[in-house]
């Protein structure tokens, strides 16, 4: 991967994205498409999810993200490209996190 295709973004998922599996959901997608990063449950009943990779392979998530796991009503997911921090080795869930 170059350099100038690596990125980082932060989507927060807003809708019925807690209590029905979303954050192992994303995982399982993030870890397959070999993205690192996180996903965590908001205070506020979002998700925020933290990826690094290429670009495309981000974007293809997020498109997946919007979509969700069957039990799941994902109303707006909100990107945010951000610049890559120190580069994370893997995909995990966060089991705290604020709401932002």
């Amino acid at each position: 991967m170059s350099p100038s295709s690596f990125a980082a973004a932060e989507i927060v998922v807003e809708g019925r994205v807690q209590g029905v599996g979303y954050r192992a959901w994303v995982e399982r997608r993030a870890s397959f498409l070999g993205l690192a990063g996180y996903v965590m449950n908001l205070a506020d009943g979002r998700v925020k999810v933290y990826a690094e990779g290429e670009r495309s392979v981000i974007e293809d998530l997020i498109g997946q993200l919007r979509e969700g796991p069957r039990l799941a009503k994902v109303e707006r997911a909100h990107v945010t490209w951000v610049t890559p921090g120190a580069r994370l080795s893997s995909f995990d869930v966060r089991y705290t996190g604020g709401t932002r």
